[in-house]
């Protein structure tokens, strides 16, 4: 009797250290998981976070649904979101300790945050998802930023949520974010099998790669990645590759995605942005059904000189022929990034001039005519560069030899 006695009292203490357990209350599906209130660092006071450039920390759309429904859709990861002016973002990974070749940088970063957010401890040596989060949001306003300045133009450039476009007027778009209506959204997992969970109920897909992808209904454009099937497992590698498919979402919502921009460019870019950041770490597109290219190389400017010397290296007018990614061999690459490099370091002015002409086109009737693009783009390269394709390969073969 007593023996029985003694299992009830146990067996009633473990219940009540279940339910009061911070951890096991966090598990229950109808307590709402990281909250605002929960973030250790603007603990989602108006103020700090009004100052520290965030939105909000969730309770926003994402992708055809929203945070309550992601969350719900994949209830073993506990997803942490934020939002800041430009970018909604959703992270499900675990604390990350820096390696030594990252400290320096992130130091930096985590000082930056700090002059805001005063729990935010510039030497900590891991970064917990929270602070992960803050991090990512400021990184990426970096690369809107950043992706202004290369194309010129301002925010102000833009129309104003809900405003209606003149037919005869000219065209920036349907919204205030480079054109799109909505804020551009990225969603982090830690391997394939939630990506696959995740594509598969939002888009019908079962891609493990990352994806980006347009919601029309919203016009928000969105990427989703994992660090696994990616290899995004270093900091550096996932902060590079965010910004090489930030970059190419931005361009083909530049004035509104209405059709795609020619691949040259837009890989060209998405490579500059990464490589700029770090070299070590490089992100290749892939189309459906072709692996796409994996190679980290720092150096490139070596095999686009031998390519140039050797007189096997790609013309304009051969980048601007290709489609699909599919047809991108790895000595595109390496042409498409450098001569988006030298038309940005040298002739800045020309490369937003082409990317603001090959945008946005309407026809006649006001609806968007993306046909016959190498026609267009032709066209304009003419008129932003003053020159033909074939002198531009001359111009470009010289600068690259001169390196």
């Amino acid at each position: 009797m007593e023996e029985a006695h003694l299992k009830r009292l146990l067996a009633l203490f473990l219940l009540m250290l279940l339910v009061t357990h911070p951890g096991a209350q966090g598990r229950r599906s109808d307590v709402p998981k990281n909250t605002a209130e929960n973030c250790p660092y603007c603990f989602g006071d108006a103020a700090l976070m009004k100052a520290s450039g965030i939105a909000s920390h969730g309770g926003f759309d994402f992708a055809k649904t929203n945070t309550k429904g992601v969350d719900g859709l994949i209830p073993s990861l506990d997803i942490h979101w934020i939002e800041s002016a430009h970018f909604r973002i959703g992270f499900a990974l675990a604390p990350y300790k820096p390696k030594q070749d990252e400290r320096k940088k992130i130091r930096a970063e985590l000082t930056e945050l700090s002059m805001v957010l005063e729990e935010v401890n510039p030497k900590a040596k891991v970064l917990d998802p929270w602070l992960r989060l803050h991090i990512y949001a400021m990184r990426m306003e970096a690369v809107w930023e950043r992706w202004l300045a290369i194309m010129q133009v301002k925010v102000e450039d833009f129309p104003e949520e809900g405003s209606q476009w003149v037919l005869g007027t000219e065209y920036w778009g349907e919204g205030p974010y480079v054109g799109q209506a909505d804020k551009y959204e990225i969603l982090v997992l830690p391997n394939a099998e939630h990506q696959v969970a995740f594509m598969r109920d939002q888009y019908g897909l079962s891609h493990s790669v990352t994806q980006r992808w347009n919601i029309l209904d919203r016009g928000a454009m969105t990427i989703t990645t994992n660090i696994v099937e990616n290899d995004l497992r270093l900091d550096a590698a996932l902060h590079g590759h965010l910004a090489f498919n930030v970059s190419i979402n931005m361009l083909d919502g530049y004035k509104n995605y209405s059709y795609d921009t020619p691949r040259w460019i837009s890989e060209g870019l998405g490579h500059f942005m990464e490589r700029e950041l770090n070299p070590r770490y490089n992100s290749f597109d892939s189309s459906e059904g072709f692996g796409g290219i994996r190679k980290n190389k720092a150096n490139w400017n070596a095999p686009v000189r031998k390519l140039v010397q050797s007189g096997r290296a790609p013309r304009l007018a051969e980048m601007v022929g290709l489609r699909t990614y599919a047809e991108f061999e790895l000595d595109h690459h390496y042409t498409c990034w450098s001569m988006t490099t030298f038309m940005i370091t040298e002739m800045p002015e020309k490369y937003a001039c082409l990317n603001g002409g090959i945008h946005g086109i309407k026809g006649p009737d006001g609806q968007p005519d993306g046909s016959n693009m190498r026609e267009k783009h032709r066209k304009m390269f003419q008129e932003c560069f003053g020159m033909s394709y074939a002198q531009f390969d001359t111009a470009w073969r010289q600068w690259v030899t001169s390196l």
